[in-house]
């Protein structure tokens, strides 16, 4: 079955950097538009980064463009998103999503069938 399973998560200070992995399994990784998103307590998910077939084309939130970027690795069937300057306010569970069916990466949650358990990022101020 379709899983996605986050890693990198932890504890940092306002300015530092973090890298998260989603390693993925049940399906074909190559043809998926991947994504990450993030939940803060007492909000709703939020949309941080999405990436197309191949890698061609990204698709960033505007508070995520030019500290965040997002990759794939298509050998090793991994998506990960490179954090950079992370700020309290990026406080939140980060979840990995992906969906077979959509051709370009789109910020839509619901677009996106499949998602991971999530991994918590907490930046102290």
């Amino acid at each position: 079955q379709v899983q996605l399973v986050e890693s990198g998560g932890g504890l940092v200070q306002a300015g530092d950097s973090l890298i998260l992995s989603c390693a993925a399994s049940g399906f074909t990784f190559t043809s998926a538009v991947m994504a990450w998103f993030r939940q803060a307590p007492g909000k709703g998910r939020e949309f941080v980064a999405a990436i197309g077939w191949t890698g061609g084309r990204t698709r960033y939130a505007s508070n995520a463009k030019g500290r965040f970027t997002i990759s794939r690795d298509d050998a090793k069937d991994t998506v990960s998103l490179q954090m950079n300057s992370l700020k309290p306010e990026d406080t939140a569970v980060y979840y990995c999503a992906a969906d077979m069916y959509i051709e370009v990466p789109t910020s839509a949650a619901d677009r996106y069938d499949y998602w991971g358990q999530g991994t918590q990022v907490t930046v102290s101020s």
